[in-house]
């Protein structure tokens, strides 16, 4: 049996590169905590939903995107 454990989260597009850069150092630190691997996506053609989607689980702005990790 398999499970995934992940979040969803706004990330300002400007700050996209600094989120990728400490998201690698998570990943480091969760393998070496026993997690047997670490994936991220970042959204860029995702549409608002009717009634729920990722991005308004997070109240996206405009200028923001959605990483589910």
């Amino acid at each position: 049996m398999t499970y995934v454990d992940g979040f969803v989260v706004p990330v300002p597009k400007k700050n996209l590169a600094g989120y990728k850069k400490i998201s690698r150092l998570c990943g480091k630190v969760w393998r070496e905590h026993g997690a047997l691997d670490y994936s991220e996506w970042v959204a860029d053609d995702v549409k608002v939903g009717k009634w729920t989607s990722f991005p308004r689980s997070v109240k996206k702005k405009p200028n923001e995107t959605v990483v589910f990790a």
